[in-house]
């Protein structure tokens, strides 16, 4: 059963950051990345990397955020810095099945940043 898990979503003052995590299991992966929706907004690309670890961010995070996975543990990381109140959203992890091409998601973490 394909499944994605993340971690390290919570509560944040402005300035501060977070590091999120998303392990999947269940099948091979092509590029991992996160995507996210804030209050009363549709769901937006935040980051996304290949297996060979090219990258490509949202330009509202880029300089700010981090991504990174780790292909013998299928996991994808996010790292978040210089976190504002317009960060606060539900963040999801988006994988593609190698064998299907079919994205997957995670069930989302929250991250709210807030003084």
């Amino acid at each position: 059963q394909v499944q994605l898990v993340e971690s390290g979503g919570g509560l944040v003052q402005p300035g501060g950051s977070l590091r999120l995590s998303c392990a999947a299991s269940g099948s091979i992966f092509g590029t991992m990345g996160w995507y996210r929706q804030g209050p009363g907004k549709e769901r937006e690309l935040v980051a996304t990397i290949a297996t060979s670890g090219s990258t490509n961010y949202a330009g509202s995070v880029k300089g700010r955020f981090t991504i990174s996975r780790d292909n013998a543990k299928n996991t994808v990381y996010l790292q978040m810095n210089s976190l504002t109140p317009e960060d606060t959203a539900l963040y999801y992890c988006i994988a593609r099945v190698l064998s299907t091409a079919a994205n997957v998601w995670g069930q989302g973490t929250q991250v709210t940043v807030s003084s």
